[in-house]
């Protein structure tokens, strides 16, 4: 009789080990998050993440979906092809209006990477600081108007295109903007169609290759345009936990680019660009890519999103962004009254993040 007992005991507590093993094998499996991106700097950074495992210390296993815009990334997004995704504060903004999104962390800066390009003899390169305010931008009326300039409309690039008019005194219907996406407006520009070009990076070093001068950029038309960390609004509330460790492991990356010299990691990101997206970059342009897209590291992006002295920086880039497409007919007032307060741009993702972020060896 006792051996009996003592042959259950020995079944029972083998079988209460294996529970137990099993229970802790599924509570240590990474939880798959799909995220959606572009062939740009912002994607390197989760890339890199990824490569070196830092979302699995995390416990997720991070997607990274390919799109060739931010407003292919949104209309994605019914679909449920990502939760979270790396796109442009216009599309950012359209996000929020059309698919209830959140702006949950800044992924760099890009002002200096949109730009407006002519070919070298063009007669718009003729004029620099037309308007005074803006003496490094190129143009003047009489000679823009009309011409024909090839654009992914509601985009970085259009809002690019679109400040640079406005500085001048014009505005979107003053021109013909016909809408390509940033492979084909490069192609077709290269082929002679079109007076001028709207490209993001890597599309616009593309077109410096080709001799393109640049008559504007955000940066000198002195407008700040991010690239935006967006979040679909249902999922960050129901899982905020993970959208944090998102954050977390991209903030990790940051600390990463703000620390190694760029030109050592101009390998890495090469290998990135031609494994991820397929396109080759030469060892110049991707350095010089790096050196143009300033990052925030946590500190810096709790002070973007600090409210303690009215709206946060951030705030205020993406109301005038929604000012501007409302005044070019892009967005109707009714529009405007929800996204001008800019209230989906939120920190409360960020001030979940353990703090301090790993450094990232």
């Amino acid at each position: 009789m006792m051996k009996s007992y003592r042959r259950a005991f020995f079944w029972l507590a083998t079988a209460a080990m294996l529970v137990c093993f099993a229970g802790s094998a599924l509570a240590a499996a990474p939880v798959k998050m799909k995220t959606a991106w572009m062939d740009e700097h912002e994607t390197f950074l989760m890339w890199y993440a990824k490569e070196k495992g830092w979302d699995k210390e995390e416990g997720l296993d991070i997607d990274l979906g390919y799109f060739d815009s931010g407003m292919a990334i949104l209309t994605a997004l019914p679909a449920g092809e990502w939760v979270i995704a790396g796109v442009g504060a216009v599309p950012a903004m359209m996000g929020n209006l059309r698919y209830d999104t959140y702006t949950v962390l800044i992924g760099n800066d890009e002002s200096l990477t949109n730009a407006v390009m002519v070919r070298p003899d063009s007669p718009i390169l003729k004029t620099k600081g037309y308007n005074k305010d803006f003496p490094e931008v190129y143009g003047d009326p009489k000679d823009v108007k009309g011409k024909e300039f090839l654009c992914t409309t509601v985009s970085s690039a259009h809002f690019a295109l679109s400040h640079w008019l406005n500085v001048l005194g014009l505005k979107d219907s003053d021109v013909v903007i016909k809408n390509m996406d940033q492979a084909q407006a490069l192609a077709a520009y290269i082929t002679g169609i079109g007076d001028g070009v709207a490209l993001w990076a890597p599309h616009m070093y593309k077109g410096e290759e080709h001799g393109w001068k640049i008559a504007g950029t955000p940066k000198t038309c002195k407008q700040g345009l991010p690239i935006d960390i967006i979040a679909d609004k249902k999922f960050a509330d129901q899982n905020p936990g993970q959208v944090a460790k998102f954050i977390r492991i991209y903030l990790r990356a940051v600390n990463m680019l703000q620390k190694e010299p760029l030109e050592s990691l101009v390998p890495e990101y090469r290998r990135f660009f031609m494994e991820w997206a397929g396109k080759e970059y030469s060892p110049e342009t991707a350095l010089l890519d790096l050196q143009t897209h300033p990052v925030f590291n946590y500190d810096e992006q709790v002070a973007l999103f600090d409210e303690s002295k009215g709206p946060s920086a951030v705030r205020k880039w993406h109301a005038e962004i929604a000012r501007f497409f409302t005044a070019t007919g892009r967005i109707t007032k009714d529009d405007l009254k929800k996204v001008e307060p800019a209230a989906y741009c939120t920190d409360k993702f960020l001030k979940l993040v353990q703090t301090p972020v790993p450094g990232y060896k």
